[in-house]
C-alpha cells in the first residue's frame, strides 16, 4: 500500500509546485508588486518584468505588450493561465510559476495603476479601407469601439502589431485556449491571414487609454 501511494502523492505535490506556490513568500521584502516587477522577486533578475515590459509597463513595441493601465483582474488571470499552460509562453510560464497567488495580485495591481503611455511608433503602415468595418464586426463587442476594452475583453488599442498578430495566430491554431467560451478561437479561425495582420496594424495605430473601471 505504501509503495502504491508514494508515487501518487509525489506527483500531486509536484503538480502543485509547478502551477502555484500558493503560500505567501516568507520574504516580506519581495512581496510588493513594484519590487517584484523590478527585481523578479524570488525568481531573480532574469525574470524581472521590466526586462521585457519596460520600466513603466509600456512594453517593447514589438512582442512584449503594454501592461500599464490594463485591468488588474485580466493581468492576474493571464499569470494564472501562463502557470497552468493554458496560454503558452516558455518565459512567462516560468515567471508565473515563481509567484504565489498573493504576489500575482500585487503585480497585477501595480501595473493596473500605472499611467498609460504610448511608445513612439514608426510611420503608420497602411491598412485596407475595409479593416475598421472588419474590426467592428468581429472584435468590437468584446474589446470596445476603439479597442479600449470592456468587461468582456481587455484593451487592445496601442498594443504592438507584432504582439497582436502573434496572439491571433495562437488562437487560430488553438495554441492559446484561455477564454471561457472559446469565442476567440471561433473569431480567429474565421479570419484570413491577411485579415489578422490588418487588424493588428489597425489596433496598433489607435492611441491607448486606461481601461474603463469595472462596474
Amino acid at each position: 500500500m505504501r509503495l502504491f501511494l508514494m508515487p501518487t502523492l509525489l506527483a500531486a505535490l509536484l503538480a502543485t509546485a509547478c502551477t502555484d506556490r500558493m503560500q505567501p513568500s516568507d520574504d516580506r521584502w519581495s512581496r510588493g508588486g513594484e519590487l517584484i516587477a523590478m527585481s523578479g522577486g524570488e525568481a531573480g533578475a532574469r525574470y524581472a518584468c521590466v526586462s521585457c515590459h519596460g520600466a513603466r509597463g509600456e512594453g517593447n513595441g514589438f512582442d512584449a505588450p503594454r501592461l500599464a493601465g490594463l485591468p488588474a483582474g485580466y493581468l492576474q488571470k493571464q499569470m494564472q493561465d501562463y502557470a497552468l499552460g493554458l496560454r503558452p509562453h516558455d518565459v512567462m510560464r516560468d515567471v508565473a510559476r515563481f509567484l504565489d497567488s498573493h504576489e500575482r495580485v500585487s503585480v497585477a495591481n501595480y501595473y493596473a495603476a500605472l499611467p498609460v503611455t504610448a511608445l513612439p511608433t514608426a510611420a503608420a503602415e497602411a491598412v485596407p479601407a475595409t479593416t475598421p468595418a472588419l474590426y467592428a464586426r468581429t472584435c468590437q463587442q468584446c474589446h470596445g469601439a476603439t479597442g479600449e476594452g470592456t468587461p468582456l475583453g481587455p484593451p487592445l488599442a496601442g498594443q504592438p502589431a507584432t504582439y497582436l498578430a502573434q496572439q491571433l495566430q495562437d488562437w487560430r491554431f488553438s495554441k492559446r485556449r484561455n477564454d471561457g467560451n472559446h469565442e476567440m478561437l471561433k473569431v480567429a479561425q474565421a479570419l484570413k491571414a491577411e485579415e489578422v495582420h490588418a487588424l493588428s496594424r489597425h489596433l496598433a495605430q489607435i492611441p491607448p487609454r486606461p481601461a474603463a473601471p469595472a462596474r
